[in-house]
């Protein structure tokens, strides 16, 4: 992350800022009209991340609904909905003034009154990684229908990092108030404010956009219609690339296999751009519940039993680099490998800490037998998984993978709580308090959220560690906390980061706009045109 003092440091001191949200400059004149078909995969769940967090959701939702903020090449904080904004020098009020003008897609005014309802009902009580990041507002004042003032009960700089229409969308309140929020029929009906008006939702093939022509960002969007085809198999989705049926397909959409060669034709490109807002890794997370697993000892062996560099090459051809610890090595102030345990690939080893833990291999050559569920995101993850089971069966660890949609993986994982070890990605974003400290915090065990602390793993020396990350105003004592807890999360290691994931984007050469911003690849399209 470049410049983290420069961009956040804004927080420490009154930020007022008028630039307009304009887009990257592109080398030609845009074209406006057209239909973008681009690929959704896996099928989400609803057209709202304000309170259902996945990706999948991220990827059709950010076209709908806007966040206060957006962030450009360099990560800071650019005008969104909000087109200024100021933060007081002691940090414990944040203003931020309104666009006027802005409509609802259904002619209803967006006021003031719709972000107090979305920070104060939603964000701060059922979204994932909300709950924390918005835990210091105390309460939101509405002077008038284009103010907002956040009021904390200690600065908190990482909120300036999460008001984009990624991890933030405000939602309307009109809509949403007094009901079931998980029951509302806008979940799979929209209503945003943003750059694409909700048309319909075959469920299993396509969801369609329009373009809303009274979109606040005047000129945009190019495009006349988005369409995100639901294509569930893997080779079907490189077929519609190669062959032009699709012309954008965000999030390793097809095999990693595929990618070197559907670039070879002329006709597409990848990019990797897009992604660094995430800063994402692939990890492995163990259920404490499970006596076996709650001993130190068996999760170190099962590190010590994982070829993380063979894997990378092997499963996810190249995209990815080893990972040290928590924090991604792309965040450069808040990652450290200093004092850090590390558990290189040594066999022997684990099976020497095995016979230690008490679970010694029987006559069958099995010491005891594991669940591994993972993220059904793309069929990565089920290579990935059976090669883990793999590394895991020559160590005498009987693994059976199983597999299921992501309704019934989340259910299974952060309600049930059914599970040995999940593997999948997480997200740190720019600042780690985002998404980073969930998995080793014990306050963000919250049965049925998903993306929690789903290992019941609870340290005072972390939590204490953590809460004093949340609480303070100086960006060098927090770079230097989440150094002291990432030797702590390697230490007793409830989560093992992998390695760093590198993910990709194939999109149509004749595709123009496509942004090479932080969040480039899970915002909105707004930007894009088609040449003729």
């Amino acid at each position: 992350m470049k410049k983290y003092l420069s961009a956040f440091a804004l927080t420490l001191a009154t930020l007022s800022t008028s630039l307009s949200g304009t887009a990257p400059a592109v080398a030609a004149t845009p074209v406006r009209g057209g239909t973008l078909q681009a690929i959704v995969q896996p099928e989400p769940t609803a057209l709202t991340s304000s309170f259902q967090n996945t990706f999948p959701n991220l990827i059709v939702s950010a076209n709908i609904f806007d966040g206060l903020l957006t962030y450009d090449k360099d990560s800071k904080p650019q005008p969104g909905l909000a087109q200024r904004w100021e933060v007081a020098d002691d940090g414990l009020t944040m203003t931020f003034h309104l666009r006027h003008g802005v409509k609802w897609h259904d002619g209803k005014p967006f006021t003031a009154a719709d972000v107090k309802f979305s920070l104060l009902q939603v964000w701060k009580k059922l979204h994932t990684r909300g709950r924390v990041t918005f835990a210091p507002v105390t309460s939101v004042d509405t002077p008038d229908e284009h103010t907002v003032v956040l009021h904390l009960a200690h600065p908190s700089i990482v909120i300036l990092s999460a008001l984009n229409a990624v991890e933030s969308q405000i939602i309307p309140k009109h809509i949403y108030e007094g009901t079931d929020f998980n029951k509302n029929p806008a979940n799979i009906h929209p209503i945003g404010t943003g750059a694409f008006r909700f048309k319909q939702w075959n469920k299993g093939q396509y969801i369609e956009l329009e373009r809303n022509p009274d979109y606040w960002d005047s000129g945009k969007p190019y495009l006349d219609t988005l369409i995100f085809r639901i294509i569930p198999d893997a080779g079907s989705r490189a077929v519609a690339l190669e062959t032009g049926e699709v012309q954008y397909a965000p999030c390793d959409a097809v095999p990693h296999s595929d990618v070197k060669r559907l670039e070879q034709t002329g006709n597409l490109k990848v990019t990797t751009d897009g992604f660094s807002w995430q800063a994402q890794n692939v990890f492995l997370e163990f259920n404490l519940r499970n006596p076996i697993l709650d001993h130190l000892k068996v999760r170190q062996a099962i590190a010590h039993a994982i070829d993380v560099k063979d894997l990378i090459k092997t499963v996810w051809y190249g995209f990815g680099k080893p990972a040290t610890g928590m924090i991604p090595s792309s965040l450069t102030d808040f990652y450290t490998t200093k004092n850090v345990p590390q558990y290189p690939f040594d066999p022997q080893r684990a099976e020497t800490l095995l016979d230690e833990a008490g679970y010694p291999r029987k006559e069958n050559g099995v010491r005891f037998s594991l669940k591994l569920d993972y993220q059904p995101f793309n069929e990565a993850y089920k290579f990935h998984s059976e090669y883990l089971r793999q590394k895991l069966k020559a160590v005498g660890i009987d693994v059976t993978v199983r597999n299921q949609d992501l309704p019934t993986f989340i259910k299974r994982i952060y309600t049930d709580y059914d599970f040995d070890i999940n593997t999948g990605q997480i997200s740190p974003y720019l600042d780690p308090q985002i998404g980073g400290i969930r998995h080793y915090w014990s306050k963000s065990i919250a049965k049925g959220v998903p993306w929690t602390n789903a290992s019941n793993y609870s340290n005072p020396k972390a939590d204490s560690i953590i809460e004093r990350i949340q609480t303070s105003n100086n960006p060098q004592e927090r770079f230097e906390l989440f150094h002291a807890l990432q030797r702590i999360g390697m230490q007793d290691l409830p989560v093992l980061p992998l390695f760093e994931i590198q993910h990709f984007t194939l999109y149509s050469s004749a595709l123009h706009g496509v942004g090479a911003e932080p969040d480039a690849a899970i915002s909105s399209l707004k930007n894009i045109w088609i040449a003729p």
